[in-house]
């Protein structure tokens, strides 16, 4: 239903993208993308560059009036970083480095310059990808879907499972927002600065974990008839995606794995059951199916359980060090070593904005894929009609059949 595309290079003239399939009679403003597209510039140990650029999304197109039309959305973001580079002769950069599509990228397309690859392959791009998000969240807001993320972890330092525990999802995105590193835990914080400072002083970079958590989602979006209709897969390839992410679970899925099947799966209850008494209601019975855990994540057989829907991310550290990496100089063939390229020592606040950005846009497409429409006057009613878990929306013949 939903699909974008993304254009531009890291040091050009700006980033496009075009989002296709919004439905008409959203309200929507350049103001309605400023805020993540600030978020994903936000991080203790960001590079230089988000000094240079303040990025702002125009809407070029498929907004009329304040509202979407239906008609595709145009967004730009201009690269202010382009005005040093536009008359300047480029320097050949010929030799590959290690963790980049430099010399895959060369691999692939035939390029006699390595720069080719970089200017395109470069997490710049993910800007574009967040003005995307931040349209589709507004959608997703419509019916009362929010999508928020936070850091768990920085280079080995985590935050304590027992204190997020003691926090709800609204509570962790909230103190997250509250410093630069995007995490809820605040004892944890100044550990993960301190090793983030180290990380600085030793010329290196830090990866770490994070959090993408989907809340107000409605059971039955999704299916589990077609490989690619699985949102399970649809997600953690969308998540997947984003540049230096090298894992991602659906809920503690490792953890897990170590477990045994009683232990995994989250048993259904009805709503007001008294607990060691299955079948047996108290006064607050309603009929409705109840969990009282999640460690499927909100998915079950690629469908929205409608659960709180969590993913969990790995992100490894940045490949541009200031320390150069070993390498061989392709028009030389002699062994070189890597020239620095302006980057960031430590990137995972700013993934989780980015990862946000991409389980919206899945959302937004599973939303519209199970409502159709193609106004939001459509949607609405559907979306009202929609089957709850409770046995009253879930009437069985209960008698036998045969194939």
């Amino acid at each position: 239903m939903l699909r974008f595309l993304t254009s531009g290079e890291s040091h050009g003239p700006g980033l496009t993208a075009i989002l296709e399939g919004m439905p008409a009679g959203l309200s929507l403003s350049a103001d309605d993308l400023a805020l993540d597209l600030a978020r994903r510039q936000t991080s203790y140990g960001a590079g230089g560059r988000m000094k240079i650029e303040q990025d702002a999304a125009r809407l070029l197109g498929g907004v009329m009036a304040g509202q979407t039309t239906g008609a595709p959305i145009a967004l730009f973001i201009e690269n202010k970083d382009y005005a040093k580079w536009r008359a300047r002769a480029i320097e050949p950069m010929t030799t590959p480095r290690p963790g980049h599509a430099d010399l895959t990228g060369a691999l692939k397309y035939g390029y006699r310059d390595l720069r080719l690859a970089l200017e395109r392959a470069s997490a710049r791009e993910t800007a574009a990808r967040v003005a995307v998000g931040a349209v589709c969240k507004a959608l997703l807001a419509q019916f009362g879907v929010r999508v928020g993320s936070y850091v768990t972890a920085i280079g080995g330092v985590h935050a304590d499972p027992a204190r997020l525990a003691g926090l709800s999802y609204p509570q962790r995105f909230e103190l997250a927002e509250g410093n630069d590193l995007r995490c809820p835990d605040l004892p944890a914080v100044e550990l993960m600065r301190q090793r983030v400072w180290d990380t600085m002083q030793a010329r290196d970079t830090v990866g770490g974990l994070f959090e993408v958590v989907s809340l107000g989602l409605p059971p039955g979006l999704g299916s589990h008839v077609h490989w690619d209709r699985r949102l399970s897969g649809r997600l953690l390839g969308a998540v997947g995606s984003i540049h230096a992410i090298k894992g991602v679970e659906i809920g503690p899925a490792f953890e897990n794995a170590e477990r045994w099947g009683t232990e995994v799966h989250d048993e259904i209850f009805l709503e007001g059951e008294r607990e060691g008494n299955s079948g047996e209601l108290g006064e607050t019975g309603s009929g409705r199916l109840v969990r009282r855990t999640n460690r499927a994540g909100g998915l079950e057989g690629g469908i929205t359980t409608g659960e709180p829907l969590v993913l969990r991310v790995a992100m490894k550290p940045i490949s541009t060090t200031l320390n150069p990496l070993r390498s061989v100089d392709l028009a030389t063939g002699q062994p070189d070593a890597t020239t620095y390229e302006r980057s960031d020592f430590n990137a995972v606040p700013r993934a989780g904005v980015v990862a946000e950005a991409m389980v919206a846009f899945v959302l937004a497409d599973a939303l519209l894929e199970k409502l159709g429409g193609d106004s939001l006057d459509e949607m609405r009613p559907r979306f009202a009609a929609l089957r709850q878990a409770r046995l009253a929306d879930l009437p069985m013949d209960n008698t036998p059949w045969r194939f």
